[in-house]
């Protein structure tokens, strides 16, 4: 429960909204209570005639079902004491207040009687029944509405909060978790807390308040009738516990069967062209109805327990609401208007209690979201900035990998890999797939920490500066181009205040200008999600604008010209070639025409640096690049070629 509440109450802004909620709950109750005591005020006419003349019993009026004329002459002299043969209405109210007492109704009464005169009045009670039903209506809409509004904002606070937090951890992060896992965290979890939030004030706030000033009350009109309730509050309080440990149960084993719901959909639609080009849409469909008949079994089984709680504790409450209502009229004697009005106060008091079971299931499901959801805030960024970390500036000197080690869990990726590049140099990274030379360019931003070894820039290792000005100082082009839903020329600047002379400029030098004038709005065409409307080719000419036009001293193209056609990717070079000598380029690539003019070549192998030169250096001293080199140009590669490759 802590844990709960604090997820959901990082916010400050949110404890004034809830004070409002609290308050609204407290007047709630009040108009419930004052909506039954009003019910017992409309039904109450007086006393009828063996209420009146009732014998006396232990000092106190006790009704009886036959009257005698002695006793009637009797009790007419003790009402009539000014003996003028006549009885009036405040004559027996007089009379009965001396020996029975003021009941609660009639307490209220004399109070309200003072500001409205119900008691003489009918259009004084019409009025003070409408402002009863005012109170009500208003505090219930205050009540709902406020709850609403803290769920709401609590749920945004909770996505804004998880989606920061996540952006700070590392890659290796993101490796370890499904992307429907965390999407389902950030959506559903946050709104099932803030459900829970609500559960939480209604069950520990407004049905504690309810229950003790409605018990007050049920003393005060009859403390015979209230032991009953203490008869019945085990009775009703045992189910609850016993179905809220068994819903909390399955409510983890739910939440955790979505995630894998939300992965084989989410799978499902990133691959629908393997799909159906394979036409493996019933292997996807079985996926898929297995995890959605899982689901179901467990809905249906948290539906049970859920459904199952109210109409037990209904059934407990009733029973002793009967009772109640028996035991008051008949054993005790009391009239119709206080059986009533302590009736609906037992209602009032029975009715949160039953709430408590369902409100519970909500914060059940609520504290198993916070649990999953504390699992990823809990996690602290391995990569943080050193305290004594500044700012990068440019690229001054030189920029050194001296002996880095990495691995991905237990395998070793790079393995003592050394070199260096210049200022203004262009230094190519080539070799079999699964070298590590996509890795040594992750290594570069800091999206992975080196295990072993150091990577300097200008003379210093890279956690002496900070990740943001670190990687403000690098452009970087992967693999696959991200794009996201807006204008091309929002894709260009990418949250970066260019100008639109900027944007088309980068855009020219990576020939992009030429696809983007003939699409219908140019530079404000709206990319649909993740650039489905345009070519592959033409997504990486986006992306290596995206590059270009942040003119970082240092650029890294990691495959960037994988999917362009051969005219394309000459002017891709000829674009790089200009800027050589204003940006330092480390550029990873299978297609070995592409860096072939590369000032320095580094060839990997298993993790390991095999030999660095020029193009034509490395076709005399190492192997491995000159077998890459000649089946690039030899369409009919040898078995030995075939193999190695």
């Amino acid at each position: 429960m802590r844990r709960l509440l604090h997820i959901a109450l990082l916010g400050r802004q949110h404890r004034l909204l809830i004070l409002f909620t609290i308050a609204a709950m407290i007047l709630l109750t009040f108009a419930s209570q004052l909506e039954i005591v009003a019910l017992g005020i409309i039904t109450r006419k007086g006393p009828d005639f063996f209420e009146l003349f009732a014998p006396f019993e232990k000092g106190q009026l006790h009704k009886s079902q036959e009257i005698t004329w002695d006793e009637v002459q009797t009790r007419w002299s003790e009402i009539d004491t000014a003996h003028e043969g006549r009885i009036s209405s405040a004559d027996t109210q007089r009379f009965l207040i001396q020996h029975k007492g003021k009941d609660l109704v009639e307490r209220v009464t004399s109070v309200i009687d003072h500001a409205i005169p119900i008691s003489s009045s009918l259009k004084a009670l019409a009025f003070f029944l409408v402002l009863v039903a005012l109170f009500k209506a208003i505090s219930l809409f205050c009540h709902r509405f406020s709850s609403r509004l803290v769920a709401i904002r609590v749920s945004r606070d909770l996505r804004q909060h998880y989606f920061e937090h996540i952006q700070s951890l590392p890659m290796d992060f993101y490796q370890k978790h499904h992307i429907g896992s965390l999407s389902s965290r950030v959506v559903g979890d946050a709104a099932l807390i803030a459900e829970a939030l609500n559960a939480c004030l209604v069950n520990y706030l407004q049905t504690p308040f309810t229950v003790l000033s409605t018990l007050s009350l049920c003393f005060y009109t009859s403390w015979q009738l209230s032991m009953i309730i203490f008869v019945g509050f085990p009775l009703i309080v045992y189910p609850i516990i016993f179905l809220a440990r068994r819903v909390k149960r399955i409510s983890k084993q739910i939440q955790k069967n979505q995630e894998s719901f939300a992965s084989v959909l989410i799978d499902f639609l990133a691959g629908i062209q393997t799909v159906k080009v394979f036409a493996m849409e019933d292997f996807s469909l079985q996926k898929y109805r297995e995890q959605n008949a899982k689901m179901a079994a467990l809905e249906q089984k948290s539906a049970r327990y859920d459904l199952s709680s109210r109409p037990i504790v209904h059934t407990i409450a009733m029973f002793f609401l009967a009772t109640a209502l028996l035991y008051g009229l008949y054993i005790l004697q009391m009239n119709v208007s206080e059986v009533l009005v302590y009736c609906g106060l037992l209602y009032v008091f029975y009715e949160p209690i039953k709430k408590f079971a369902e409100e519970n299931t909500h914060i059940q499901r609520g504290i198993a979201a916070a649990e999953r959801m504390q699992e990823v805030l809990n996690l602290r960024p391995t990569i943080q900035d050193n305290p004594d970390a500044v700012n990068l500036d440019t690229l001054q000197d030189v920029l050194e990998f001296d002996h880095v080690w990495f691995r991905y869990e237990e395998q070793w990726i790079l393995k003592g890999v050394s070199f260096t590049v210049n200022k203004g140099e262009t230094v190519a990274l080539v070799g079999p797939t699964g070298s590590g030379k996509s890795t040594l360019a992750l290594l570069l931003p800091r999206l992975y920490e080196v295990q072993k070894g150091e990577i300097r820039i200008n003379g210093r290792p890279l956690h002496a500066y900070t990740q943001r000005s670190l990687r403000e100082n690098i452009a970087f082009v992967p693999q696959k181009p991200f794009l996201f839903l807006d204008t091309i020329a929002k894709n260009i600047a990418f949250g970066r205040p260019f100008s639109e002379q900027d944007i088309q400029e980068a855009a020219r030098l990576a020939h992009a200008d030429e696809f983007i004038q003939h699409l219908p709005q140019g530079y404000q065409t709206e990319l649909c999600e993740a650039g489905k409307n345009l070519s592959g080719g033409q997504q990486q000419r986006l992306a290596i604008a995206r590059a270009l036009v942040k003119k970082a001293p240092i650029l890294v193209l990691d495959e960037a010209t994988s999917s362009l056609d051969a005219v394309s990717e000459n002017r891709i070079k000829q674009a790089l070639k200009q800027l050589r000598g204003q940006m330092t380029q480390l550029i990873i690539a299978h297609r070995l025409s592409t860096i072939e003019d590369a000032d320095k070549i580094i060839y990997l192998e298993k993790g390991e640096k095999i030999a660095e030169g020029t193009k034509d250096e490395l076709l005399q001293i190492c192997p491995g690049f000159r077998r890459m080199w000649e089946l690039m140009h030899n369409p009919q590669p040898s078995e030995e070629e075939v193999i190695y490759a």
